[in-house]
């Protein structure tokens, strides 16, 4: 194998490890603060203080991060995509479909007990009540957008579709979050340590995707 090849698997190699090995200590990091009652805390409830201005508009962005939004868009960018593959014969055209599936279905089954154990309680925009933390909304918005993105990507043929599509899942999920803290629903801590969270996951989702469409051969 020649050096430069060598070297390319290393570079690569090392930048997984990295976008794996980040958000995940960053999410054990925001965890454990939120938790401990530690020094974030106080700056996050200051700079929600600061960013809190409920209005309509970031009421409509938050809404971006319901299951009634994400998951509809969700279902049909796996729709085209499934069509897609199997029109090409591809096998195991199934596997992204069913991969990008089981992600979303883990977001409440990590979300929710994670909330219960640290019971955060909410904004003062909020009514009394615990578990807020972490955002299952911007978990939510961040799977689901992200997701499409990830299965689109291969599909799509020109540079231009593949940028409108990165761009506009980014414009989702950076909406709903600002909603979900501009509004009140979520401190800006909540936020990030789904970003966190949800970015193991999707990194996770790519690498599974890179693999199957290495390995996949059209049928004859």
């Amino acid at each position: 194998m020649p050096i430069s090849a060598t070297r390319g698997r290393a570079v690569l190699r090392g930048s997984v490890a990295l976008l794996l090995a980040l958000p995940a200590l960053l999410f054990v990091l925001i965890t454990w603060q939120v938790a401990a009652d530690g020094p974030l805390v106080g700056l996050d409830e200051r700079l929600s203080r600061v960013l809190v201005n409920p209005d309509r508009c970031s009421e409509l962005l938050a809404d971006l991060g319901n299951v009634q939004v994400a998951v509809p868009v969700l279902a049909l960018a796996l729709g085209y995509v499934a069509v897609r593959r199997r029109r090409a014969g591809t096998d195991r055209w199934w596997l992204p479909v069913a991969a990008a599936v089981l992600l979303m279905v883990l977001v409440p089954a990590l979300v929710v007990p994670l909330k219960a154990v640290i019971a955060r309680p909410g904004t003062p925009a909020e009514p009394p009540g615990t578990g807020y933390y972490p955002s299952g909304h911007t978990a939510t918005a961040a799977v689901a957008y992200g997701s499409a993105a990830l299965l689109l990507l291969p599909v799509l043929r020109t540079p231009l579709a593949r940028r409108t599509a990165i761009t506009l899942c980014a414009a989702l999920i950076l909406g709903a979050s600002y909603g979900l803290i501009r509004r009140g629903y979520h401190w800006p801590l909540d936020v990030a340590g789904s970003w966190c969270l949800c970015a193991v996951l999707l990194t996770s989702l790519w690498l599974l995707l890179r693999r199957t469409t290495a390995a996949e051969r059209p049928r004859s």
